[in-house]
């Protein structure tokens, strides 16, 4: 076979590839779409993030998606699409401003996550769930909500029930921040917490960046600066929990497929963009040039995990997610009160001292 023919039939392999995943990637970007569309209407009665509506939307919409048709282009938007998103986050952080808040509030908050992901373990497994789903649930409270559920699935071994599972932790963990988003803020002035304590009580305990904007500015601009740099550092550290959890389920001998490989890939480059954002910020003269590239990169970002999210709830049916049970809200409140306590009474104790 000559190098022509060779190069024509891998051009033709990638084109069947890629028309392969059309129709799965097409109706993913139909669901962000809406998602996305109907966001800032939800917002004026709440604020619900739009990765919360697409998958809904997702899953109300997940029977015509029930067709070997869009199956490859939907596990390629939950699989690839999504890791790349995840990477592209990095750009989301600054580490001089975590660096400000201060040995305290860094050991604080680094300890209330540590206790919450092991506390879904332990959740997890008092209510007969799968290990996988106590990492879901740890994580996603103690970092970042549905996107770090999301990121933290691609190192959690297959077990059955995983994708509804995952669309239960988005729904639930976006359900329980819009409730500590409406009460956190009134708890915080009945115990006396100043604007910074509040941020950082904020920060450090509602799940969804949205959510934790929504009730800092609620109350004032430094409570709210306050509260989303805290809430930057807990999005700062999900790629060591990614990594410590997929090294947890390596050393207990579960295998967790295909995210062995891209795992390392992504984590680099997300790390990469955290420190480049740092590194940009320290010299005024490249921010002209790099402002754009990294709006438009934090958009791709977004528009990945929508897409990924959308095609999570395309794949879920409602019958499987009300079927759960209360055992699965019980991990989810669970974890929410662990990471709650912890954050609280250190805060308390820190002012004792």
């Amino acid at each position: 076979m000559t190098a022509q023919a060779v190069f024509e039939l891998g051009s033709r392999r990638r084109a069947g590839a890629v028309l392969d995943k059309a129709p799965g990637i097409a109706l993913a970007a139909v669901v962000a779409g809406a998602g996305y569309v109907a966001a800032p209407y939800v917002a004026r009665v709440v604020p619900i993030p739009s990765m919360a509506i697409t998958l809904v939307v997702g899953i109300v919409l997940s029977p015509i998606a029930a067709r070997p048709l869009t199956e490859i282009g939907m596990a390629f938007c939950v699989r690839t699409v999504l890791r790349w998103a995840v990477a592209l986050m990095g750009l989301r952080v600054g580490l001089a401003d975590i660096a400000a808040l201060g040995v305290g509030t860094a050991v604080l908050i680094i300890a209330s996550m540590a206790a919450t992901i092991v506390a879904g373990f332990v959740f997890a497994r008092w209510n007969g769930q799968a290990p996988g789903f106590g990492a879901l649930a740890g994580v996603g409270t103690a970092v970042c909500g549905a996107s770090a559920t999301l990121a933290v699935s691609t190192v959690v071994p297959d077990y059955r029930g995983k994708t509804a599972d995952i669309a239960f932790v988005v729904v639930a963990i976006t359900v329980t921040a819009t409730m500590t988003m409406l009460v956190y803020p009134p708890l915080c002035v009945l115990l006396g917490f100043d604007p910074q304590t509040t941020g950082i009580m904020l920060g450090g305990t509602i799940h969804d960046v949205a959510q934790v904007a929504g009730a800092g500015y609620a109350v004032s601009a430094t409570v709210g600066n306050t509260a989303v740099t805290v809430k930057l550092f807990r999005v700062f550290l999900l790629l060591p929990v990614v990594l410590a959890v997929s090294g947890y389920f390596t050393r207990i001998g579960m295998k967790h497929g295909e995210a062995r490989v891209p795992l390392p890939i992504f984590a680099f480059v997300f790390l990469l963009l955290a420190a480049l954002n740092s590194a940009v910020a320290r010299v005024p003269a490249l921010l002209p040039v790099y402002a754009p590239v990294k709006s438009a990169l934090v958009d791709t970002s977004n528009w990945g995990l929508l897409l990924a999210i959308g095609a999570l709830g395309l794949g879920t049916s409602v019958r499987t997610i009300v079927g759960l049970g209360w055992r699965h809200i019980a991990t989810v409140f669970g974890t929410t009160a662990v990471i709650f306590v912890i954050v609280t009474g250190g805060l308390l104790l820190m002012r004792a001292g």
